[in-house]
């Protein structure tokens, strides 16, 4: 008799609350129910519309047969375009691998890295795609705490707490999904000691790097230290509103001889799985290069959206925010002794408004919090936020 297939043991603590809420969303629509989307941080569904040049761009690459695999790296045009970019933000690269999504990238950096029992620091709250490769490496996710008492920063201290012989690398996520936080010059420059206080790779995740919401610099922490191992991941999906194009990069830099073995382990992955799309790393060029309009209505269309939901926020009892600084993310805190995750449930499944509970992005805050989008339009938003003020009111 056939035998029912098993599982792997490395799948049974991935998570990705992002997605794994739509379970209870689905069940409210089965039941004719409405629903008012704000867990998903795609900018495409909600009316931004990804630049036409960009479009072209991959058009004209298949049009001119660049179709076929190209070089495992990237190719040449495109990796250039990051090098010049870097460059302008103060970041000298060794070694610049294009793929699939920056979420290729990170699997990349960690795969490389990570032996089994091995530990790397990650926030919290934070993006959960880190803990789940960890988890699939079978090491292990161990959070330091952001400081929602001093906008979302990083708790040096703490993190500091965290570190023992297996400790591999520090992940920043700056500006931070969920929170919006973008961090300050000191907080990095504190982080790089640490680094090389404990002889540890930083990962920084700057996705979000060009939708600063309040004039605020973003400074990549690669930029601040030429010589310590850093990996600086971003893409396509966000400030340049093409996330299915799924194009992504990391930059490694750092002294060659401390990175040069740890570059080519990751060569060696992205020569396994060939290449990233082809003809749409050729939308790389033109986006780094080519008109940046985009983000000047896209910035100001977010800051409105973050203007208002703040303001609606802070004004329900029982629900607080601090504003979010860059990227298109809240994440209010539930002033009330209550499971997010309980709340977060029966927010669908009463009013339809799909948000993700905040203990999804890490477990360390000891207060409720919830994280929510703020890319729709104002008129879906104030449809949102009034079903979950009558909400808070019938409940609480």
């Amino acid at each position: 008799m056939l035998k029912k297939i098993e599982p792997s043991h490395r799948t049974e603590n991935i998570e990705y609350a992002i997605r794994d809420i739509l379970f209870e969303a689905n069940r409210r629509k089965e039941s004719g129910g409405d629903l008012i989307y704000l867990n998903i941080g795609d900018p495409v569904l909600f009316g931004f519309r990804t630049p036409r040049h960009l479009l072209d761009a991959a058009y004209q690459a298949m049009l001119e047969d660049h179709t076929c695999y190209s070089a495992s790296e990237g190719v040449p045009e495109a990796i250039e375009a990051i090098r010049r970019e870097a460059e302008r933000k103060g970041i000298s690269p060794y070694e610049i691998l294009i793929t699939t999504g920056a979420s290729e990238a990170i699997d990349f950096a960690l795969s490389a890295l990570v032996n089994k029992g091995e530990n790397v620091l990650v926030p919290s709250p934070g993006y959960p795609l880190y803990n789940a490769l960890l988890s699939r490496l079978i090491g292990e996710a161990r959070p330091y705490l952001l400081n929602e008492d001093c906008d979302w920063q990083p708790d040096i201290g703490h993190m500091e707490s965290q570190i023992d012989e297996k400790t591999r690398a520090i992940v920043l996520i700056n500006p931070n999904n969920p929170t919006g936080a973008v961090y300050s010059r000191e907080t990095l420059l504190k982080v790089i000691e640490l680094a090389k206080k404990y002889n540890l790779l930083i990962l920084s995740d700057e996705i979000y790097d060009k939708l600063i919401l309040n004039g605020k610099e973003h400074i990549s922490i690669a930029s601040l230290d030429r010589d310590l191992p850093i990996v600086t991941f971003n893409g396509l999906s966000k400030s340049y509103l093409a996330p299915g194009f799924r194009i992504g990069w990391s930059i490694v830099s750092g002294a060659e001889e401390l990175v040069e073995d740890y570059t080519e382990a990751m060569r060696k992955l992205a020569r396994a799985r060939l290449c990233a799309s082809h003809p749409k790393q050729f939308a790389i060029p033109v986006a780094l290069n080519g008109n940046q309009a985009h983000l000047k209505e896209t910035r100001e269309k977010l800051r409105s959206r973050r203007d208002l939901t703040i303001q609606r926020l802070n004004a329900i009892p029982g629900i607080s925010c601090q504003e979010p600084e860059g990227a298109f993310y809240a994440f209010p805190r539930i002033d009330f002794d209550v499971s997010d995750q309980d709340f977060v449930k029966s927010l669908i499944r009463e009013t339809g408004v799909v948000v993700v509970h905040g203990s999804g992005f890490g477990s360390l805050p000891e207060t409720a919090h919830f994280r929510l989008v703020f890319l729709p339009d104002e008129s879906v938003l104030n449809e949102a936020y009034d079903r979950l003020e009558q909400f808070m009111k019938r409940n609480f």
